[in-house]
């Protein structure tokens, strides 16, 4: 079953953002890569999730995603366009994982994300 394994905080001024939830929550910011900067929210011992901050895009400035694991990108984004879902981003390659955003019928944004094999 998808699961929820992280958020994604947008903003215009991402070094900011991280800056802040660094010092007022002592989240762990990792170095950017493609301008995300990866947190660790706490101990992976206690139920909670880890996120990131990216530098928030045209269609998607400001806001909170959050980031679904998906076995199959592919037909999540079919099955979710079926149910009345807009591909904002269309599936995206990186190193390790395959990225999409849609936007649900109410207008949520949310991502969808599938390990590559290793």
């Amino acid at each position: 079953m998808p699961r929820v394994i992280g958020f994604e905080l947008n903003s215009q001024e991402p070094e900011k953002a991280a800056d802040f939830y660094s010092n007022v929550f002592g989240w762990e910011v990792a170095d950017p890569q493609w301008d995300y900067w990866s947190m660790t929210t706490g101990n992976n011992d206690v139920p909670g999730i880890n996120g990131g901050i990216a530098r928030g895009p045209n269609d998607f400035p400001h806001g909170t995603r959050i980031q679904i694991e998906v076995d199959s990108i592919d037909d999540a984004i079919m099955k979710a366009k079926n149910n009345g879902a807009v591909i904002v981003r269309d599936k995206m390659e990186f190193d390790h994982f395959y990225l999409a955003y849609l936007i649900d019928p109410v207008g949520l944004g949310f991502g969808l994300i599938q390990q590559k094999s290793v």
